[in-house]
């Protein structure tokens, strides 16, 4: 997959299909139109074209949003790999940008920039300035401008249309279960492993500190969770601590993460860690002794997981 970091970057002579989004978490519905693009690409000896946004639309145009993503900006990149699209457009998403007109964006960006065949775009989606436009809209500039336009329709599982708010939601209550089937993969956390206190060797559960660097990024509620990971193609069991370990009294909100059967170093490595369920809250002790007897207990939690 080539990523281009703005639109005017990109320079392909040949037309392409494309579909358009912020795309935050890479959801089974966001799958779908990715593979229908691929298909369509091939089908039509075409190129597949994602464009996106950065930062989230809502960010800039609210500047009181807090809105938190599903995916960090190279998640959604490692994704998009996976699935097989040909062309990654990030565009800078800023104010200027925001006043593009409906008409300026289909004819400059994508007709002449991206040389556009066909779209394949979701139910709900709205672009130039102010969301003016909508799926309708695009329809009637595809006949001026002679291409095909496929809308998809809201998936649902169980009756519930999928979206990144509700996914945002079931990962702030824990509701982790949820969260996968909503995803089609287990919600992932991706960081640095930086050096903490030492006081989890010193207790004989060391923990792999991360530290995740993009503030926008959302994080679980405070809690201890059963997690997976791969470190040089070996998948590790462990579980992980969010929070701010009362027990000690500590004011800095970590995340640390305890893993089986492991003993290398590993400062400074990227950690990639699927969060597979929630064990319970954070507590505080009575002591650091209590504290391990307890961290005894989640372990066993999460090795009859594994077993299960």
């Amino acid at each position: 997959m080539k990523i281009y970091r703005n639109i005017n970057e990109y320079n392909e002579s040949k037309s392409s299909v494309v579909t358009i989004g912020t795309f935050d978490g890479i959801h089974k519905g966001h799958q779908k139109i990715f593979n229908k693009v691929i298909n369509a690409s091939k089908q039509s000896n075409l190129l597949s074209v994602v464009l996106t946004f950065f930062p989230h639309p809502r960010i800039i145009l609210n500047k009181y949003n807090n809105i938190k993503m599903i995916d960090t900006l190279n998640e959604k990149i490692d994704h998009l790999e996976k699935i097989g699209i040909d062309h990654l457009i990030i565009h800078p998403f800023n104010k200027k940008f925001s006043l593009l007109s409906a008409d300026q964006f289909i004819r400059e960006y994508l007709v002449y920039k991206l040389k556009l065949k066909h779209i394949i775009i979701g139910y709900d989606h709205r672009f130039g300035k102010g969301r003016e436009a909508s799926i309708s809209d695009l329809k009637e500039y595809s006949s001026e401008y002679n291409f095909i336009v496929d809308e998809i329709d809201a998936q649902e599982i169980e009756k519930i249309a999928i979206s990144s708010t509700k996914i945002r939601n079931s990962i702030n209550k824990g509701n982790l279960e949820t969260t996968k089937k909503y995803l089609g993969r287990f919600f992932s956390l991706s960081g640095k492993v930086v050096k903490g206190d030492g006081l989890g060797k010193q207790i004989e559960y060391p923990t792999a500190n991360i530290l995740i660097e993009e503030n926008y990024k959302i994080i679980p509620k405070d809690g201890v969770y059963y997690i997976k990971t791969k470190i040089d193609n070996k998948l590790y069991n462990g579980m992980m601590n969010i929070g701010h370990r009362p027990t000690i009294g500590s004011k800095e909100k970590s995340i640390e993460v305890n893993l089986f059967n492991f003993d290398r170093e590993i400062y400074n490595k990227i950690l990639s860690v699927d969060v597979v369920e929630k064990i319970r809250d954070e507590i505080k002790f009575s002591s650091i002794d209590a504290l391990k007897a307890q961290l005894a207990k989640d372990e066993e939690h999460c090795l009859k997981l594994i077993n299960k």
